[in-house]
């Protein structure tokens, strides 16, 4: 039966109370009975033991998407999940009052039509269907790109259209595809396509895509190009690695012709440049002159709420700011789309007192009582009602500066929207981090509301060059690169100075033996670091002026600061053990054995066997990300080198003790 004629078939009043629109998850929702029989408990963890069985059929399938689930509003229930398919993969109870209630804008008034944007929510962990990390693609891969296990990425697509047939007058529904994987470019393409043959033909189609899913697509796969067809379209992306190292070409082909290779009979292909990187220009170009103090709230990991009408609106500029800072991984919260029903409601809002301090999050919120409730948060960043007024607004500010000298208004030709447009932004205060913005008078005025004084003066010449771009009419993709490319330079100016001084935390060489214990790296000293800056600061490679050291202060107090440097130390860590390992390998251990004790000798062999084991521990994934991370640099070949250089000196000491002491030890 056709999804929209099951809706219309909904009792509207009186009678028994209605089933929830998803059969097989209403019982799961509702509690149980009393009297529930015994066989009924049994019939029921057979059943689940079946579903568990049946989640090993889509292996291929949970590397991209763990499931497709769409959420209708029902007269009785309000909100409520349809359809999930496949349905081994039906999500917790917790999971899907999330998935619900960010299913649908806030305020869907003035969201007639469709409308997309993306959601981010803890994930429940459940036994039956767990999903497996995948420390090797996880190693391999940019942080940005990891599939994280914690949180599923929801992209939804919301249609709302008057309907005189339905009880409320409206059809209001959401498809929404739960993944891991932070793959906005390509969930957007494919939410773009499935969606409407869904609201047109059905389930059917779904069903359909899982299988071509999980029948061709392949693993997935760092540094190579895969081919991923799905209905008359096919897919070709890129992963990119986390560092420059690349596979050979004929790695590379060897590797991408595989059984899951993309039929040829497909009608056409389309080329993702990138999997992930979103067009930055589309939310940045509204908050140019803000653009420097918006990087350093960032990278500080300061709390910022993004308040807007729309949620595509919101969660593209959330996503928008948590790139300012790429390549570094932004390592606190940020909810692309956040509503008051969120279960973590209280955790972001209420339980932030002054002894806690606010949360390092970034909040996407539409709903204007968390303009009220969130009033102690420092930074609020209010976009204006739609992406059309955004850009007029861009406009009118060239408008103004080519007009400063003269102090002139606009011109008497200019439309009623632009005209609020100019009212609004008349009321922003704070705009360049000076002054208060809580009062009444600038608390509804687009732009950025913070009292924060920026360390490092902003570059004028770039925020022209894209301005200009916009009186010339410079695609927006063309503004995104440059945009694009001016932050990573600024990223990479501010991080080239901490990579340097965590490097010299590494111990020498000559430190480095095959019969001690392996070294470790010194700790981070801040008062060391920065008295690197006169010399090695990012004054060097950035053309920015200010106080680079009051800013790395900051960042030093920060999440972010405390993940790079977590990261980096673990690396350091385990390429000193390494490095002793590689030692041992190439030590001459029959001669440093010939003045030493039998017992002495079973030691050696039995840390030799403990590395061993340690060394293969990693590299299955045990440690996997931290340690892929540390050797993308290393091929497999010489890790199996060392791995059989180290076996052969553990053969080595075996020959020397007499058979009987072996067979006591039991080696």
């Amino acid at each position: 039966m056709d999804i929209n004629a099951r809706a219309k078939e909904k009792p509207q009043s009186g009678g028994a109370a209605p089933q929830a629109p998803l059969p097989a998850r209403a019982a799961a929702m509702l509690p149980r009975k009393l009297n529930e029989t015994q066989e009924e408990t049994e019939s029921e963890t057979e059943a689940s033991n079946s579903c568990n069985a049946n989640a090993n059929d889509w292996i291929h399938f949970s590397q991209w998407i763990h499931c497709f689930c769409v959420v209708t509003f029902d007269l009785n229930l309000g909100q409520a999940l349809e359809y999930v398919y496949p349905p081994e993969f039906m999500p917790s109870d917790q999971e899907v009052s999330n998935i619900c209630y960010m299913a649908f804008p806030d305020s869907n008034s003035g969201c007639m039509g469709d409308t997309k944007f993306h959601m981010r929510l803890r994930a429940i962990a459940k036994q039956q269907h767990q999903q497996k990390p995948l420390p090797i693609y996880n190693g391999d891969c940019a942080p940005a790109l990891r599939q994280d296990s914690s949180h599923y990425w929801g992209f939804v697509y919301f249609r709302q259209k008057r309907d005189a047939n339905l009880p409320r007058g409206y059809f209001q529904k959401s498809f929404i595809i739960i993944t891991r994987l932070p793959f906005f470019n390509l969930y957007y393409d494919i939410l773009a396509q499935l969606a409407p043959k869904y609201f047109d033909e059905g389930t059917d189609i779904l069903r359909q895509a899982c299988e071509q899913i999980n029948s061709h697509w392949p693993g997935l796969r760092v540094g190579q190009t895969l081919h991923l067809p799905l209905l008359e379209c096919n897919y070709q992306i890129c992963i990119p690695r986390a560092t420059s190292s690349r596979k050979s070409p004929t790695e590379s082909a060897s590797s991408s012709s595989n059984e899951f290779s993309a039929p040829q009979t497909l009608a056409s292909s389309k080329v993702l440049s990138s999997v992930n990187e979103i067009e930055l220009f589309r939310s940045l170009s509204f908050v140019m002159e803000q653009l420097y103090t918006l990087w350093e709230l960032v990278i500080t990991a300061e709390p910022i709420v993004v308040v807007a009408t729309s949620p595509a609106d919101c969660s593209h500029m959330v996503q928008a700011l948590v790139a300012l800072i790429a390549p570094l991984e932004y390592c606190a919260e940020a909810r692309p789309y956040f509503t008051i029903h969120d279960s973590e409601f209280r955790e972001f809002t209420q339980e932030c007192s002054s002894k806690t301090g606010l949360p390092a999050c970034i909040l996407g919120v539409t709903n204007p009582f968390f303009v009220k409730l969130l009033k102690d948060w420092p930074h609020m960043l209010r976009l204006v009602d739609n992406q059309k007024n955004m850009q007029q607004q861009q406009q009118l500010l060239m408008g103004q500066k080519s007009s400063h000298r003269n102090a002139t208004s606009f011109s008497s030709g200019s439309s009623a929207d632009q005209l609020a447009s100019r009212s609004s932004m008349k009321t922003t205060p704070a705009l360049n981090g000076g002054g208060s913005s809580n009062g009444t008078d600038g608390s509804s005025a687009s732009g950025l509301h913070t009292k924060y004084k920026p360390y490092l003066k902003k570059d004028k010449a770039l925020i022209k060059k894209v301005l200009l771009g916009l009186k010339t009419k410079r695609p927006e993709h063309v503004q995104t690169a440059l945009i694009r490319r001016h932050l990573l330079e600024l990223t990479q100016s501010f991080m080239i100075p901490l990579e340097r001084y965590m490097a010299s935390l590494m111990p020498l060489q000559k430190d480095i033996s095959p019969f001690k214990s392996a070294p470790n790296a010194s700790s981070f000293k801040l008062d060391d670091f920065l008295a690197t800056l006169e010399t090695a600061g990012p004054q060097l490679t950035s053309p920015l002026k200010g106080d680079w050291k009051g800013l790395y202060r900051r960042f030093f107090r920060s999440p972010n600061f405390r993940g790079w440097y977590e990261s980096r130390h673990r690396e350091l860590q385990l390429t000193l053990q390494d490095l002793q390992l590689q030692a041992l390998s190439e030590a001459n251990l029959e001669h440093w054995a010939h003045d030493k004790q039998e017992v002495e000798i079973i030691d050696m062999i039995l840390k030799l066997k403990q590395k061993l084991n340690l060394y293969s521990d990693k590299s299955q994934g045990l440690d996997g990300i931290a340690w892929l991370s540390a050797h993308n640099s290393s091929s497999a070949s010489h890790r199996m080198s060392t791995q059989q250089q180290i076996q052969a000196q553990i053969e080595c000491m075996k020959g020397l003790l007499p058979p009987d002491l072996k067979n006591v030890v039991n080696l």
